[in-house]
């Protein structure tokens, strides 16, 4: 089960949706930027114990510059990513914000077709314009 990338795919959701509700809670009377930074450093500090006991540390030198490159850029769309999504909990419902935020679902599947040659079917179209959908219905505030 642990080989699977569903099963992993499960436990990041989880994660995922904890994390909003435990940065809502979190962010409570300080500043959202700060806030971020708190996460980034908790973060940082937890992989270092997670490579360390799992003995996965690599040489950085053995790392290709095209990796080098585009590992900056998604840690850069990472924290710019954080940066947004906890000023828009700062400002809105945790219930409202994170489905908005999932809206990055729509996207990669888009970004994947056009940048990286990824086939959908119709029905994996069908399921992009469902999760849109839901989306919209999860903001409206009636």
């Amino acid at each position: 089960m642990t080989e699977s990338w569903q099963f992993w795919a499960l436990v990041s959701a989880a994660f995922a949706a904890l994390t909003a509700i435990f940065a809502k809670l979190g962010i409570a009377g300080i500043n959202s930027d700060f806030a971020t930074f708190i996460r980034t450093l908790v973060i940082i500090a937890a992989l270092c114990l997670f490579l360390t006991i799992s003995g996965q540390w690599q040489k950085t030198s053995d790392i290709s510059a095209k990796s080098w490159v585009f590992l900056v850029l998604s840690g850069l769309a990472t924290g710019a990513s954080w940066i947004a999504y906890f000023r828009a909990l700062k400002i809105g419902d945790a219930a409202r914000v994170a489905p908005v935020d999932k809206l990055s679902i729509i996207m990669v599947a888009i970004f994947g077709v056009l940048f990286l040659g990824e086939k959908l079917s119709a029905i994996n179209w069908a399921g992009v314009v469902l999760i849109a959908g839901g989306v919209i219905l999860l903001t409206l505030k009636i």
